[in-house]
């Protein structure tokens, strides 16, 4: 069985995941903790958990998502996994964060590349990785097929989609690939996004006001 946690960090409000199954292994997606309490938080959990951290997983390069990279791949000696795409995004984080007031940020170097059709594996559960850029050129998500889940990242969320307007989006991608690779999951399945609540795909195919049936960019 595959279990989930989500903490929420940051000024972001950006949803850091734990994964785990009955093993006891684990995954951390997304780790934005930036401060002592949040890592505290974080750990602390884990420790409850009797939980071992095998891997550390970016949807995608934005500095929400990987302001706790360097402090998990410290504390837990894991491979940090990302898309390569993503490498020039995760490379200018340094250079933005003072403009957010973030005047801390540790960089961490990846380990492993991330590749659609390559799983992610962890215990006994195995994720499937979809590349879907537009957000980010590097962006994926995760599926896990038997739990009925998905981890969005910042591409899909409940009642909205996400930005293009930084450096690296693209509109017309971040469109495909919503249409074309999440929207062809199962209706029932739960989609963890990178910020809010979860929502599922049959949801956003018929409410979202973006790309939803009678979305904006239906």
């Amino acid at each position: 069985m595959l279990y989930l946690q989500v903490f929420t960090f940051n000024g972001f409000q950006e949803n850091t995941y734990v994964l785990w199954d009955d093993t006891k292994e684990a995954v951390i997606i997304d780790p934005g903790c930036s401060d002592r309490q949040e890592r505290e938080e974080l750990t602390e959990f884990i420790s409850d958990e009797g939980l071992k951290v095998v891997k550390l997983l970016n949807t995608h390069a934005h500095v929400d998502h990987v302001l706790g990279n360097a402090f998990v791949k410290r504390t837990y000696g894991v491979p940090y996994y990302l898309h390569p795409l993503d490498v020039p995004v995760l490379k200018s984080v340094a250079v933005r964060a003072p403009s957010y007031r973030i005047f801390d940020y540790e960089e961490a170097e990846p380990d492993a590349w991330l590749e659609e059709g390559v799983p992610v594996t962890f215990g006994d559960t195995t994720l499937e990785v979809l590349h879907v850029p537009g957000h980010a050129p590097g962006h994926v998500a995760f599926i896990n097929r038997e739990s009925n889940l998905c981890i969005s990242g910042d591409v899909l969320f409940h009642g909205s989609i996400g930005r293009w307007d930084f450096p690296g989006c693209n509109f017309d991608d971040l469109i495909s690939s919503i249409k074309h690779k999440l929207f062809t999951l199962d209706d029932e399945m739960e989609v963890f996004p990178g910020h809010g609540p979860a929502t599922t795909i049959g949801r956003e195919r018929l409410e979202n006001p973006y790309v939803g049936q009678n979305g904006q960019y239906a």
